[in-house]
């Protein structure tokens, strides 16, 4: 598998990531603890080298499960979690609301928790989450690099931050990445974050590659989910590309990608990968599994697509799709 560099620092990663979010029980629907992390190794074992998840997933239980997935590899692959957004730790259900909070003393203690749960004694990437709107930016910045220091941490980034955070944020930090929501269905990033990120010699890590399952060529106009998934409420951080009127078009679009896979030997899960990837500025694209066979197939996605394919796709989401996220439109912070 290819590697790419974040940016212009010496951390490197394999160009397709591990997304642990759906380990975290109660937020992805049903799925099985031992295929979950047998999905993982099946990931390690095929040449993917970074794994992330966050505290939040599944208030604990995601990074509890990562732990256990890597422990025989764990020296050898980038491991990323996040951290300030925090949780009613005394409410069981992991679908009641989360705020974004760098307090800290809070962001100190969830670091040495997220240590433990993951069975490790360093991470080798650790972001903020999400903005904490309520505090200096130089607040959450600091913390991490005191725990670089100490020797918990190796690198700081953020996720879901705009140009003017990461402005502040790199003020106190060397950054070396924000994690943010790009697929062929979210294209916001690309006008303003992305040139922002490139300039700052800086890396993407993209989430959501495959449109939360939507371009997994699985799901069709009668497509539910259950009380324990968080796609139910159909809105995917400020777009709403599986409500109830705009799923029957952006279906058809996943469609017509999926049929144009056919000519380069690829599925519609691989084509959305590697159409992430065509973006230079991206240093991995993350794709999540609870099955092997799914790992397995997020493989594939390490491919050049051609030019010409990618415009192709691109007129079609733009001409046909509906709810898109626009180039230029704001990203979710």
């Amino acid at each position: 598998m290819r590697k790419r560099k974040f940016g212009n620092s010496d951390l490197e990663t394999s160009v397709i990531g591990y997304g642990g979010w759906p380990m975290g029980r109660g937020q992805y629907g049903p799925f099985d603890d031992d295929e979950s992390i047998k999905s993982a190794r099946t990931s390690y074992e095929n040449g993917i080298t970074l794994f992330d998840t966050a505290a939040i997933y599944g208030w604990g239980y995601g990074e509890k499960l990562m732990g256990k997935a890597i422990k025989d590899f764990r020296k050898n692959i980038v491991l990323v979690t996040k951290g300030a957004r925090e949780w009613d730790r005394n409410n069981p259900d992991r679908n009641t609301a989360t705020i974004a909070d760098s307090d800290p003393i809070k962001l100190t203690k969830s670091i040495d928790e997220s240590l433990k749960r993951l069975q490790t004694d360093y991470i080798d990437l650790f972001l903020i989450h999400w903005p904490d709107k309520t505090r200096p930016f130089s607040v959450p910045m600091e913390v991490l690099e005191k725990a670089k220091k100490d020797g918990k941490i190796r690198y700081s980034g953020v996720s879901n931050f705009s140009v003017s955070m990461m402005e502040e944020s790199l003020q106190s930090s060397d950054i070396v990445t924000n994690q943010i929501g790009y697929h062929i269905f979210d294209r916001r990033p690309e006008k303003e974050v992305m040139p922002y990120i490139k300039k700052k010699n800086m890396g993407v890590m993209a989430y959501g590659s495959l449109a939360h399952g939507l371009l997994t060529g699985k799901w069709n106009t009668s497509k539910t989910f259950t009380n324990d998934d968080w796609r139910q409420n159909t809105t995917n951080f400020g777009l709403h590309s599986w409500s109830k009127e705009n799923l029957k078009s952006n279906l058809e679009v996943a469609k017509k990608i999926q049929n144009l896979g056919k000519e380069f030997n690829k599925s519609i899960t691989q084509l959305a990968i590697s159409w992430v990837l065509a973006n230079e500025t991206v240093s991995v694209a993350l794709a999540g599994s609870t099955k092997p066979e799914n790992s397995i197939e997020n493989l594939g996605g390490d491919w050049d697509m051609p030019e010409d394919l990618k415009n192709e796709i691109d007129k079609l989401v733009l001409n046909v799709g509906s709810g898109v996220g626009k180039s230029g439109m704001e990203i979710a912070t």
